[in-house]
């Protein structure tokens, strides 16, 4: 089978992005984790899958595949990559869209500067919905990793996160504590580690050791998450600039009950067609 693709990124968070609307697809994990290997297939984070709709208030479906082969619920770099294929590619005129992923609605909009911005939603966190094994809905959580008691925020961005504050990002243990994290078991569908230094109270750095992934140099939700998390607690004033390795997100929100709004740059590298009778 010969499966046409785009490459992208959102600040070198990449992407294989398939149109499943103009070509049938019904990939298995083993061909998913093909695309994704750095070797052998094309290589990135993430696959972003283009689809119909399911439901009559959405203009496109976004499903969205972790390198493991793994589908997972949400991915903020992606979904701007997401309106930018679906206008560079002709499958839409509106420069703002309605798409459905796994856990609502979000609405990403093609600016006239060529960013794109997001409405994420409005963030929750009440244990049951993230999910994480707790007894209440407080700002801050100790979860137990090794010998250690870490103070971490739960928040779910349509995906879960645990955020901690670090004194710095360069030296945050990032690969040892990602993992441990990630695979918690109070965490029964695994989370997303974040590690954000706050700069000041409008400008954080910001590390993410994604499920299924590892780390990447930039991720949409984990930004978001922090910049929740960091509200929550006292120590941010919104907009806040989020830089990561990859570049520089702008997060807005204000406060419980409103949405977290996303802005950045959404990038295409290449297309290609690839074979995968293997």
């Amino acid at each position: 089978m010969i499966l046409r693709f785009t490459k992208m990124h959102g600040l070198g968070n990449d992407f294989v992005v398939l149109d499943g609307i103009r070509q049938s697809l019904a990939l298995t994990s083993a061909q998913l984790r093909f695309l994704a290997d750095r070797r052998f297939g094309i290589g990135c984070d993430q696959i972003l899958l283009v689809e119909r709709p399911t439901r009559p208030d959405a203009d496109f479906r976004y499903r969205i595949f972790n390198a493991d082969g793994g589908e997972v619920e949400q991915c903020g770099n992606g979904a701007r990559c997401f309106v930018r294929f679906v206008v560079d590619s002709g499958l839409c005129t509106a420069r703002e869209i309605v798409v459905e992923t796994q856990r609502g609605l979000i609405r990403p909009r093609l600016e006239a500067d060529g960013n794109v911005t997001v409405d994420m939603g409005i963030p929750r966190f009440a244990p049951a919905e993230i999910p994480f094994v707790a007894d209440a809905d407080t700002v801050l959580h100790t979860l137990a990793v090794g010998e250690q008691a870490l103070a971490i925020s739960v928040v779910s961005m349509g995906n879960p996160h645990a955020v901690q504050c670090v004194d710095s990002v360069d030296t945050a243990p990032v690969e040892v504590l990602g993992p441990l994290i990630e695979a918690h078991p109070r965490f029964p569908l695994r989370v997303n580690a974040g590690f954000m230094q706050c700069v000041d109270r409008h400008s954080i750095r910001l590390r993410v050791y994604e499920r299924g992934a590892g780390e990447t140099l930039a991720c949409g939700t984990g930004a978001c998450a922090a910049v929740v998390a960091g509200v929550r607690r006292g120590l941010l004033d919104s907009p806040v600039r989020v830089t990561t390795r990859g570049g520089d997100l702008r997060i807005a929100w204000d406060g419980p009950g409103h949405p977290v709004l996303m802005s950045g740059p959404a990038t295409t590298v290449f297309t290609g067609e690839i074979s995968l009778d293997h």
